[in-house]
């Protein structure tokens, strides 16, 4: 260990990490000394101050006087009519066909509360296919890609949606592995990239680093917000200007869809909101759905003063919950959040020059660590530390041109959150959501569907209802069985 990093530690008042370097191992010396190096601990106390200073200011009406107020009307817009859909559609379709689309998956999550250690991504919800939430994701891709060539006489193969995986160091290894295992789905593995979010250190309540062993600091991931700083990060060791931003950059994408890996429903690198976005200039925007009922506990997308926020269902008051359009009576905060992003790839080499002034939020928990006096392991009872985190949306306050499409919850939000028969946002609820969506673009297509029967549509045969032609007329009475799902297999342009 050089004397200059523990002098920099002591200058930053954690050089308590050495408290048990004597007594290690000249492995554990090394192998603290590289995560000690590459820790940016003067950052860490940046962050840990003004993280401590914006939940006081928050907690603080006196200091914190911006007025919530709902978005106003020229900010956001809906898939209500058919005519702007239609248009969008063309808009987003011709920028993916002239390969300027990009997507990026937050897949850090295990699926722990699911009853899995693996990847959320590899679970199973239940449908007749077996499909994973990963497969199902590639195949919107494929399909999209295909649609794309059709409707724009592009060669067969020439169009490619390029996809960022982000993953977390528990789930890095595996999610490469389970894609490979699946020969990536159909997709071909050059153009599906894999990188890790970043962590933090877990701290104490007065922001000293915790050590969960003598020879190692007790780390937590960054949160979904991590993906910007993740994406200037090296893709690999020793390749410093090998990152996703410089990759964007070489295959000449202009415009980037942001998705969390939970949502069955999810339209990736939708055509619509990517035209929308594209035709409005916006340099973020993100999709809602409205609230269910006025006190549904999701956070809103709203105005904080003159920025614009996503604002937690509990800082909302119950009378703003109830406030209602006087025109269409629909509730004013209402524009349910998602996590589903576009980014113009300009807008995301920017976000590095505001992030020092964007506060990480602090989520207070038991974290087991090492007694620095005895050396031996301690898991609290109680709340003794805190991690750190950033949310994807926290960028938004800092958005010149922020935009909002709402769309219908049935047709793209089921999220994934709970254990087994819970009852609400489950396997089960995913693969009710999932099936009767594709109940209702077999009916749209003129088949007839009847009442207790399951048809499953394959993503590589309609994205989104269309190319169902053939179903016209067409009387499902059984629950989707292998012939009829080789039949809908067949459709593909």
């Amino acid at each position: 260990m050089s004397s200059s990093l523990r002098a920099r530690y002591q200058a930053a008042g954690q050089d308590h990490v050495f408290t048990f370097w004597d007594k290690l191992s000249a492995s554990e010396q090394s192998a603290l000394t590289d995560q000690l190096e590459a820790l940016d601990i003067e950052r860490v106390n940046r962050i840990y101050q003004k993280a401590v200073e914006t939940e006081a200011e928050l907690a603080n009406p006196a200091v914190h006087e911006d007025p919530i107020e709902p978005l106003p009307k020229d900010a956001s817009d809906s898939v209500k009519s058919p005519a702007k859909e239609k248009e969008w559609r063309a808009i987003g379709l011709e920028a993916i066909s002239n390969g300027s689309v990009g997507v990026l998956l937050m897949a850090g999550g295990q699926g722990t509360r699911l009853g899995s250690s693996a990847p959320k991504g590899c679970y199973d919800i239940g449908l007749p296919s077996h499909k994973s939430l990963f497969q199902y994701q590639a195949e919107r891709i494929l399909r999209l890609q295909n649609l794309a060539e059709h409707e724009f006489n592009k060669r067969a193969g020439s169009v490619v949606i390029p996809w960022y995986v982000m993953t977390s160091g528990p789930t890095h290894r595996e999610t490469g592995e389970f894609f490979a295992k699946n020969s990536y789905f159909g997709l071909d593995p050059k153009n599906v990239v894999f990188f890790e979010q970043g962590t933090l250190p877990c701290l104490t309540m007065e922001g000293k680093v915790l050590l969960d062993t003598p020879s190692r600091i007790a780390v937590a991931p960054d949160g979904n917000g991590g993906l910007y700083a993740a994406t200037r990060a090296p893709l690999a060791p020793g390749q410093p200007d090998n990152t996703v931003l410089s990759d964007l950059a070489k295959r000449k994408i202009l415009y980037v869809h942001v998705f969390g890996v939970d949502n069955c429903l999810v339209r990736i690198a939708d055509p619509v909101f990517l035209g929308y976005s594209i035709r409005k200039q916006a340099d973020c925007a993100a999709k809602v759905v409205p609230k269910s009922h006025p006190q549904e506990s999701v956070g809103v997308v709203a105005r904080r003063g003159d920025k614009f926020s996503v604002v937690e269902y509990s800082e909302i008051t119950k009378e703003q919950a109830e406030r209602r359009d006087p025109e269409t009576g629909e509730l004013m905060f209402r524009a349910g959040n998602i996590v589903n992003h576009f980014y113009t790839t300009a807008y995301l080499n920017k976000v590095e020059a505001f992030e020092q002034e964007m506060a990480f939020h602090i989520a207070r928990k038991k974290i087991p660590h090492v007694d620095l006096t005895t050396g031996e392991a301690v898991k609290p009872a109680k709340l003794n530390g805190m991690k750190l985190e950033m949310f994807v949306f926290d960028v938004f306050p800092f958005t010149s041109n922020f935009l909002v499409l709402e769309v219908l919850r049935e047709d793209e939000f089921s999220p994934l959150k709970n254990a087994p028969n819970t009852g609400s946002d489950d396997p089960q609820t995913s693969r009710r959501d999932l099936l009767a969506q594709h109940k209702r673009f077999l009916e749209k297509a003129g088949a007839t569907v009847k009442d207790g029967v399951e048809i499953e549509i394959s993503p590589l045969v309609s994205y989104a209802g269309e190319g169902l032609e053939s179903v016209k007329g067409k009387t499902f009475t059984k629950s989707g069985s292998v012939a009829e799902h080789v039949e809908l297999d067949a459709l593909l342009l």
